[in-house]
């Protein structure tokens, strides 16, 4: 047995005896049980009670809050009814989402995204802004956002958690609700849900469908040094492209109770997004005296498709005493992506000259997933959670291409080919224990991960392994001022392993003037993250303000550096330190009693050590974001709401994007109790794109994407079956246990 499967083992069984040890305990626990002590909730108010956090607030509250996490309801966002999860991402505070549907948490892209808190190979590789452009919206409820997760949950993504929430119909009998939406550009999307509950079992079900379409340019322009002259020579490029994309997604579920402390659940997942599009492009470049010396004209046909299937079985065993349990969890997931590319080129200098490429570019991650998880009540309130989780990543990259002066006479091109392997494992125990002592909630937690990988680049038979033995700490901190404020403090070491892709070392070819390249020997990005923030809740209205602060090392970025002749080389490279900072202040309230708002707002610091990227020292900027809206009840059946968000200049390692926007419009009509009416805005200004700046000694470039997002959507929602009334029964599990006391589209 190597040195490897000795510490793996090992952590196996410290992980799955702190669970025995902790079960064997149970008998005796459960004679004498604490007493859970909640706090009584003010006067004329309703108290809503989350997984053990009492929340004083309306039934129908907007925010739910934690020790450490915040939940956004999507009740009130009419962009959720008609729109995909990239549409009302961009409405939740810290979130930011760009024209591509790239996300960012508080200006950092390493965001891990759950459904119903698992993860998913959707949302991992370059695709995933695709996959989010696709997805409907009306599929969720609620967006969790952890920022400083605890050590409960793994450490992957150095920015946090963004946790999505399946609606789940809570009606008794038979319930269900059916959604269709037609938009300008021959968009249209549709969904339909069904459940059954009886005293036992749950059956449900969901299906959609979703249609988009998107037009656009870009436009690059570009100034590269030349190091005999010391003048820069100078180059443009224009794409213009038309995208139509389709997505489908269905789901299965069954929750059977043994008895009353036993639940046995199973469910299927099927997820696909595919996009079609059509681009042309124009490309000049001229030597440093501004003479023409490269032209070239190019048309290509793309399609793009990636889906997901997976198998989830879940075991849940309730013993004595308050949130006293055992649960089992296991999934296996396929994700299969393909990237196909058709090009017809017609160079005009230095010689005139045709070309037909055929490009395929293909990737498989089958991810398998068992995880044990023990929680119970100790003496005095306190609540521990221990448990064991095992991931298995088996990643298969298969790049394909060929080249020739026609379409009968291509042949295979060894810059466009090659296959790459790459496959983790990660070992995981982890505990935390949180303790009321008076009005303060401390909870502090250990996650100890050892991570096995392996890389294997076929073509060139080059193969590389490491292993590594890493502790993951948090603390969280909660002081209740009074029973309308309250104080928390969090601590949580994050960490963004490379892709991948990024470990991937041959050169992979986008165009005749763009390449990329991974690094094998990437080190994960390590963060440690702090925070201070203040809440007030006082009837409907809410007020939150974080402080917060990032620092971390190895941070894995896109360097873009000039190989010759006009052409770009992205690779990876570890920068080596960043931080970031910056306040975040979130406003919930009501004007009056048919007139409400929501404000959030982020100023954000960042300073990159850019001595790495051609920088003569640390770079540092300021970015303000912020997001609006305005809800107005007009009538008891007719709903307005006007909401935008805007984004100002963010810092980027080798240079900055520029500031962008959106105007939403929305208004919901209440027919009769089961059907719904609703017209939604999208970009009503036609304000949102996205522009990068680069700007060293070496390299300037300015690249411009413009892309048509605004669209008008007409949609209705028909509710049937069962009155709505909740099932206590049959009351769905959250994805996230509230576990404190109380207190893409483009060219291809």
């Amino acid at each position: 047995m190597t040195f490897t499967t000795r510490r793996a083992a090992l952590l196996a069984a410290t992980g799955l005896a702190a669970i025995s040890a902790s079960a064997l305990a149970t008998d005796a626990f459960a004679q004498t049980p604490p007493t859970a002590t909640t706090p009584a909730p003010a006067k004329k108010e309703q108290s809503t009670q989350v997984q053990g956090v009492t929340i004083t607030a309306p039934s129908a509250q907007d925010i739910k809050t934690a020790i450490d996490r915040r939940s956004y309801s999507l009740g009130k966002d009419l962009q959720a009814t008609t729109g995909s999860v990239a549409d009302v991402l961009r409405n939740v505070p810290s979130v930011q989402v760009d024209v591509q549907g790239n996300v960012s948490l508080r200006g950092d892209p390493n965001v891990t995204i759950m459904i119903d808190g698992k993860p998913s190979g959707m949302f991992r590789g370059d695709n995933r802004g695709q996959v989010l452009q696709q997805i409907p919206a009306s599929q969720f409820e609620r967006v969790e956002v952890m920022t400083t997760p605890s050590a409960a949950f793994s450490p992957e993504g150095s920015a946090g958690i963004i946790n999505l929430v399946t609606k789940q119909q809570r009606g008794v009998g038979t319930t269900g609700s059916v959604r269709a939406n037609m938009g300008t550009e021959g968009r249209k999307n549709a969904s339909i849900s069904l459940a059954r509950n009886t005293k036992r079992l749950t059956l449900s079900a969901d299906a959609g469908w979703r249609r988009d379409k998107a037009k656009g340019r870009i436009q690059d322009d570009r100034s590269r040094l030349d190091p005999v002259t010391g003048r820069y020579a100078d180059s443009h490029q224009k794409v213009g492209f038309n995208s139509h994309g389709q997505s489908h997604n269905a789901r299965a579920g069954v929750d059977y109770d043994l008895d009353k402390q036993t639940r046995l659940s199973a469910e299927a997942r099927y997820t696909d997004t595919s996009y079609d599009s059509k681009a042309g492009s124009s490309y000049e470049g001229k030597d440093v005296n501004g003479a023409p010396i490269v032209r070239y004209q190019r048309l290509s046909d793309g399609h793009m498709k990636k889906s997901a299937a997976g198998l989830t079985g879940d075991l849940r065993r309730k013993f004595s005493g308050d949130e006293h349990e055992f649960t089992l969890h296991t999934s296996v997931e396929r994700t299969r992506d393909r990237q196909i590319t058709d090009a017809n080129g017609f160079n005009q200098l230095p010689a005139v000259s045709n070309y037909v490429e055929h490009v395929s570019i293909g990737d498989e991650l089958v991810q398998s997933r068992l995880k044990a998880e023990y929680k119970r009540p100790l003496a005095g309130g306190a609540k521990l959670v221990a448990g064991y989780e095992l991931q298995v990543d088996n990643n298969d990259y298969d790049n394909y291409g060929a080249r020739g002066p026609t379409g009968a006479a291509l042949v295979v091109d060894p810059a466009l080919t090659n296959q790459f392997k790459y496959d983790q494992v990660v070992h995981a125990v982890y505990a935390t224990v949180s303790r009321p002592i008076g009005d303060l909630t401390i909870m502090p937690g250990l996650r100890i991960e050892e991570v096995t990988v392996d890389t294997n680049q076929v073509t060139s038979n080059l193969k590389d392994s490491y292993d590594y033995l890493r502790a993951y700490p948090s603390l969280h901190v909660q002081y209740k001022l009074d029973d309308t404020r309250q104080v928390n403090a969090s601590y949580s070491r994050r960490i963004q392993r490379p892709t991948a892709q990024d470990l991937n070392p041959y050169r992979i070819y986008q165009d005749p003037y763009n390449y990329r390249q991974g690094d094998p020997r990437l080190k994960p990005q390590t963060t440690d993250a702090f925070e201070v923030g203040y809440q007030l809740r006082k009837g409907y209205n809410y007020y939150q303000g974080t402080l917060y602060y990032r620092e971390a090392r190895d941070g894995v970025t896109d360097v873009i550096r000039d190989i010759g002749d006009g052409v770009l080389l992205t690779t990876k490279a570890n920068l080596a330190k960043s931080r970031s900072g910056g306040l975040e202040l979130v406003a919930n309230a009501r004007l009056t009693p048919k007139i409400s708002y929501t404000i959030s707002g982020n100023a954000f610091w960042n300073q990159i050590g850019a001595t790495d990227l051609g920088f003569p020292d640390k770079r540092s900027a300021w970015t303000v974001s912020g997001y609006a809206a305005l809800n107005v009840q007009a009538t008891p059946k007719d709903f307005l709401q006007i909401s935008g968000f805007a984004t100002g200049k963010r810092l980027t390692p080798q240079g900055y994007k520029e500031p962008t926007g959106m105007l939403l419009l929305g208004y919901r009509h209440k027919f009769n109790d089961r059907v719904l009416g609703v017209v939604t805005v999208q970009d009503a200004l036609k304000t949102f794109g996205d522009k990068l700046v680069i700007d060293t000694p070496a390299l300037k470039d300015r690249r411009a994407l413009d892309l048509d997002l605004r669209a008008i959507f007409v949609g209705v929602t028909y509710n049937f079956g069962g009155t709505g009334a909740p099932d206590p029964r049959r009351r769905r599990e959250p994805a996230f246990d509230f576990q404190t006391s109380p207190g893409g589209v483009g060219p291809m």
